[in-house]
């Protein structure tokens, strides 16, 4: 769906022509990011800022960084921003408005979270009531202090400077510039030792390595009045940890670092999400139960974890710092108890931890299943209360940093895996349903109805006006007296973020289009214009034509004597010279078994004109297609022309102008003489949808030749590497259906890139476009030889 600026004029009538032309320089970007929804919100935002009458430049900041914004941590809370700047608008200049909007995408970008975004509005609001004077050089000093610090540690240190210096406007101004002695102590003071946005990426890497699957994880800072933070915890199927880790300290070792405690917390909290495959029924079981039961289901999802992969057990057991001598609270019995469980090594000789150690060795072979952990903790915690000590499940807590707060696996709320397997991704699956004509039109539109909707009903067929409508309709459909085109079914395909080293599953949608037929003059011209062409290849088409069976002579080991050759034999033997031993024979037959499919880039770079040239790309490419089209019907192999184009990833159009089943003859032509360039080129779903096709074949060699004329390319997708490295990988999917994939480029500069997506044997780029028509026969010749 493309979006026309065009269409929003009410909106920005009052802008400037300086600010309607930076709207128009950004409108390209915007709508890669935002949904019609975003837009609405954004171009609102820039004439609800027009109207506080603070000039131009802030209203172009607006327009420049709200996307951004957007791109970091989701269009929902860009309306936080513009009400955030509207509310400032009455407190301070505008200048300071411009520079919380221009550094807005700093802090999007470090917080990494909706969440803490709209948090850190609310520390502004907060510090321009507090320290006026000091908001200014503080944004000015932003990407410094992200770098340093957490949301809770930037706060803490800027409303230390407010109230030290709150009379005092000179030092306030020194303190938030950090020219002060103080700032810079205050800041190594609350500076944190590891940032998760730092050090994210590699953490999402190694859990990949580890189980093969991808995992979320999303920010918290609950440390604005202390540096202790929130636990770890599972929600919404999601990773919460930290947002950042101090290097942990035990006295007599080395100290563990932020990111090796970063790993310890991931790999835990992935464990649980891996090996609990229902939730515990919380029912009947009062708090202290429940203590020890999460206890030995840590120990459990822990020591399966660690059967897979040894080298965790050493990565956690480093952080339990239990001993014997704790013997205060039932707390620290349940970190006793957590040490024992997990370390082998550590010596305990208490009563419950020994009965502990001993039922959890005995359920060994039983922890596939978390009632194993249900039982065990009932027990202990029956045991338990012969010690006679209160629980407290305030005070009572585990002191190991990784381990989460196990709210994951508690059946306090319904409980959905299906949720959990694609758990980061906020899709929602959607059913098409096949209804009959009177179910349709018996059931209650639901006009609300958006993107979001679970059921989608279709028909299994076009309709079809009732018989005694009369003849105007001429046997049409109401989609083809509408001049509306039926929407296929809908083919999602993953796509490969090479950021994240993640797949995004069922990302990118392929709907194939009807082709729409063109005059057949046209093909018929292009056949007459290659007439020397296609009679100088006639020689090379009938030595690819199979030739039945033939017989391959002078064999030593063959199924019958080649007569010509025994006799030569027996001839040299009474001249006493040295026979020839090859005189057999066998019988083979000749036949070719490929499957070939040709997809064509459409898009809109295709309608451009060939150097020096009248005629455009994709009439050239239209040629080349008909002269190979002919060679391989006159070889006979089984083949297709398709076509793609893309408008984002939520509309990748497909045309098959000939399938596999077809005759070559007026259909598939007048299709292949109405084809036109449009929109994008969102490559690497096309070559998915094209492995589909050409698996269906059953021929033993499957070839797709790729044609295009740039790169890959698509309006939502700004990082020109994206979708190169998904092409690549959509190339290698196909590979292992047993297709070969092979790209002839009419790019000049397709060397850069082409070589790295299809292998260094598998492309051409063509230097003279005009020889295509004549290349691409001979290309299919030599692929197919």
């Amino acid at each position: 769906m493309s979006f026309n600026l065009a269409d929003y004029a009410e909106l920005l009538e009052d802008l400037s022509p300086h600010s309607q032309n930076a709207l128009q320089a950004n409108w390209h970007e915007a709508t890669k990011v935002f949904s019609p929804r975003g837009l609405d919100n954004y171009l609102k935002g820039a004439a609800a800022i027009r109207g506080l009458g603070k000039g131009d430049s802030l209203v172009e900041t607006w327009i420049e960084k709200a996307p951004m914004v957007a791109k970091e941590v989701g269009e929902d809370v860009v309306g936080d921003l513009a009400t955030a700047s509207l509310e400032l608008a009455s407190r301070t200049s505008g200048t300071v408005i411009e520079l919380l909007l221009a550094t807005s995408a700093i802090a999007a970008n470090r917080l990494g979270d909706a969440e803490l975004f709209i948090k850190y509005l609310q520390f502004i609001n907060t510090l321009i009531a507090q320290a006026p004077r000091g908001v200014r050089p503080m944004l000015d000093k932003l990407e410094v202090l992200f770098q340093h610090l957490t949301l809770g540690g930037l706060r803490r240190w800027a409303l230390w400077g407010a109230h030290a210096h709150r009379t005092n406007y000179e030092e306030q101004i020194r303190y938030f510039s950090l020219d002060s002695k103080e700032s810079m102590a205050m800041l190594q003071k609350e500076r944190k030792g590891t940032l998760l946005v730092n050090v994210q990426r590699r953490i999402n890497m190694y859990l990949r390595a580890l189980w093969a699957r991808d995992f979320f994880m999303r920010p918290t800072s609950g440390d604005f009045e202390t540096r202790e933070g929130y636990r770890p915890y599972i929600e919404d199927y999601l990773l919460h940890v930290p947002d950042a880790f101090d290097d942990f300290t035990v006295e007599g070792q080395e100290p563990v670092s932020g990111l090796e405690l970063y790993r310890a917390t991931a790999a835990h909290c992935a464990a649980h999400v891996v090996e609990t495959k229902l939730p515990i029924s919380a029912e009947a079981l009062n708090p202290m139960q429940i203590a020890v039961i999460s206890v030995i289901e840590d120990a459990r999802v822990e020591t399966l974890s660690i059967r897979r992969f040894p080298g965790l057990k050493q990565l956690w057991s480093k952080l339990h710092t239990a001993t014997p001598e704790m013997n205060g609270s039932m707390g620290d019995y349940l970190n006793r108890l957590a040490r024992a469980l997990l370390d082998e090594s550590y010596k305990d000789k208490d009563p419950w931890i020994v009965e502990a150690r001993a039922l959890f060795a005995l359920a060994q072979e039983k922890l596939d299943s978390n009632l194993t952990s249900w039982d065990i903790g009932v027990q202990l915690a029956h045991s338990f209360g012969q010690k006679r000590i209160p629980f407290n499940p305030r005070t009572d807590l585990l002191t190991a940093p990784y381990r989460d707060d196990n709210r994951y696996f508690w059946e306090f709320e319904e409980f959905d895996f299906n949720k959990a397997a694609s758990a980061g991704y906020e899709s929602i699956k959607q059913v098409r349903k096949y209804v009959s004509v009177m179910e349709m039109a018996n059931e209650i539109d639901v006009e609300t109805a958006g993107d979001d909707a679970e059921e989608i009903w279709v028909l299994g067929t076009e309709l079809f006006p009732y018989e005694n409508i009369g003849d105007e309709s001429g046997g049409k459909s109401f989609n083809e007296l509408e001049g509306k085109e039926p929407v296929s079914d809908p083919f999602h395909y993953s796509e490969w973020d090479y950021q994240i080293q993640l797949e995004r599953p069922a990302w990118a949608t392929v709907l194939e289009k009807r082709a729409k037929a063109g005059d057949l003059q046209i093909i018929e011209a292009i056949t007459a214009q290659y007439k020397r062409e296609i009679h100088r290849m006639k020689f090379l088409l009938d030595a690819m034509q199979p030739q039945g069976v033939q017989r391959i002579r002078r064999l030593e080991d063959g199924d019958e004597i080649d007569i010509n050759a025994a006799i030569s034999s027996l001839t040299d033997i009474r001249l006493g010279n040295q026979p020839d031993p090859r005189i057999m024979m066998r019988s083979v037959r000749k036949t070719r078994d490929f499957s070939i499919l040709v997809l064509l880039d459409l898009s809109e770079s295709t309608n451009e004109k060939v150097q020096d040239q009248e005629y455009s790309v994709r009439e050239l490419t239209q040629q080349a297609c008909v002269l190979l089209a002919d060679a391989i019907n006159k070889v006979g192999d089984p083949f297709a022309i398709h076509g793609f184009c893309s408008d984002g990833r939520h509309d990748v159009e497909y045309y098959r102008f000939k399938d596999f089943d077809q005759h070559w003859d007026e259909t598939p032509k007048s299709r292949l003489a109405g084809m036109t360039g449009q929109l994008s080129t969102r490559m690497g779903a096309a070559i998915r949808h094209a492995g589909h096709h050409l698996q269906l074949q059953r021929s033993a060699k499957k070839l797709l030749i790729v044609i295009t004329d740039g790169e890959p390319a698509d309006v939502d997708v700004r990082d020109p590497q994206y979708l190169r490295y998904d092409t690549k990988k959509a190339v290698e999917e196909v590979a292992k259906l047993g297709v070969t994939t092979y790209c002839m480029s009419l790019d000049p500069r397709a060397d850069n890139y082409v070589s790295r997506i299809f292998g260094q044997k598998n492309y051409m780029v063509v230097d003279h476009v005009q020889r295509l028509p004549e290349k691409l026969p001979l290309l299919y010749a030599g692929l197919t030889r």
